[in-house]
């Protein structure tokens, strides 16, 4: 049976229909002091042996409401939980940056962890951020699944990456669109501070080749739309931008298209307006 956090309803759904398992019934609710509520009626209606609760940390209240269920289906008499991080909240805080700062992932991980048997998560900004939970938790790629909403005919296409450590990404993506078919490079880039970063262009020839920019998370958009500015400037053909976790805080969305950007591709991890592709089916293979 599957448990769906508010903000994973489309891809709880999608997961229920690749596994052919059923989709509980849940209640969201928040009284009147501003305390959450998340119950599972459904789970205790029908008693499965395992409950697979899916949410993703999007937000404080998302990361509560995740834990809730948790021990609503434990509370409810299944014997096993599995617990999927679609997107997993403070995954990026995994090291403490100043003394006296704490391992925001860790303190994360150890919550989950609690109430659950097992945990997955999907393309982790540091896959080391699984090791964490107790036990381990299995990182599932997904970065495949962006190359199916591509055009069919990309021109020539190269593959880029925003930085080094997200090379692998734009590898997975090419050869999923095709083995061979197209160029990888990256751009270097340069972190000065939580908002300055600087973009150093490739050496790859860009002109009049369709780009394809991957990422395993778009926040702000500002480091991706300076990239495609670059991109602009070497007469570039059309740019697609694809990520696995399709934040796109503010403005990103805005920013990425006066960049110049013609599409922007995501999957559900996060629920968006850019979420073109599910990653149900990588999921359901993992469970």
């Amino acid at each position: 049976m599957i448990v769906s956090g508010s903000a994973s309803q489309a891809l709880a759904a999608a997961l229920a229909d690749e596994l052919e398992v059923p989709l509980a019934e849940v209640a969201y609710d928040r009284f009147p002091d501003g305390e959450l509520l998340a119950a599972a009626p459904g789970v205790a209606e029908a008693n499965p042996d395992r409950a697979v609760v899916v949410g993703s940390t999007v937000s404080s209240d998302a990361h509560l409401e995740l834990l809730q269920l948790q021990d609503a289906v434990r509370e409810a008499g299944t014997d096993e939980v599995v617990t999927v991080l679609p997107y997993m909240g403070y995954a990026r805080q995994d090291e403490a940056f100043e003394p006296g700062h704490p391992v925001s992932a860790r303190a994360v991980a150890r919550a989950v962890s609690s109430g659950t048997d097992r945990v997955l998560t999907v393309n982790p900004h540091e896959e080391a951020v699984c090791e964490f939970f107790e036990p381990t938790a299995t990182a599932v790629d997904a970065a495949g699944r962006l190359a199916e909403p591509l055009p069919a005919d990309l021109t020539d296409p190269v593959f880029l990456s925003p930085d080094a450590g997200a090379v692998d990404l734009a590898e997975t993506v090419r050869d999923a669109y095709g083995e061979g078919e197209g160029e990888v490079d990256y751009f270097e880039k340069t972190r000065h501070s939580g908002t300055d970063v600087e973009i150093t262009p490739s050496d790859v020839d860009v002109a009049g080749r369709d780009v394809v920019v991957t990422d395993d998370i778009i926040a702000t958009g500002s480091t991706m739309s300076e990239a495609v500015g670059v991109l602009g400037e070497r007469d570039v053909g059309r740019v697609f931008v694809t990520c696995v976790h399709p934040l796109l805080a503010r403005d990103a969305y805005a920013k990425l298209s006066r960049a110049g950007v013609e599409a922007i591709y995501g999957t559900d991890t996060i629920e968006r307006g850019s979420s073109a592709v599910s990653v149900a089916p990588v999921l359901a293979d993992r469970l």
